[in-house]
């Protein structure tokens, strides 16, 4: 979905988005069944906490210094999902959150990358490519509305 601004051999070599530590696993991914179903036919032991309409990985208490890998992270390849992400991932760095009741869209801080390019061609991306999708799955998933972090800058409010 974001192959207009990074490729899938840059994602590929980074990998931060699929990794996460103590501090920041509230941005593991919102797993819709369909994907669930997905990931137990590939790795039948991964174990799943549901939310409302949705899942998320059972992960255990972090460590300081521990690190939580997605389960379908291939270390090699990056993910063995491909197309059939979760939507978080799909559209990650950007992520839909809650600012004082209001849903933003805002971008991670994180995800080198995508600073590479100009702060009007995310902002046009997002109005032109993905903002209709996010709404729909924000509508469909409200679990998948993070609550606001003020490191991430914020590209839409909505109305």
């Amino acid at each position: 979905m974001l192959k207009e601004i990074l490729s899938n051999e840059v994602c590929a070599k980074c990998k931060i988005c699929c990794t996460f530590d103590r501090y920041d696993v509230w941005e593991t991914p919102l797993l819709t069944r369909v994907n669930v179903e997905r990931i137990f036919s590939i790795n039948p032991d991964i174990k799943f906490i549901k939310k409302d309409n949705s899942y998320s990985f059972k992960i255990n208490e972090l460590n300081d210094d521990e690190l939580f890998y997605c389960p379908m992270l291939d270390h090699n390849k990056g993910c063995i999902l491909g197309d059939e992400k979760p939507f978080d991932c799909r559209i990650w760095p950007y992520r839909i959150m809650n600012l004082n009741g209001k849903r933003v869209i805002a971008i991670s801080p994180i995800c080198k990358e995508v600073y590479n390019h100009p702060l009007g061609m995310l902002v046009d991306f997002l109005k032109n490519e993905l903002l209709d999708k996010i709404t729909t799955y924000a509508n469909t998933f409200p679990e998948a509305v993070k609550p606001y972090d003020n490191l991430y800058p914020i590209l839409y409010v909505e109305d």
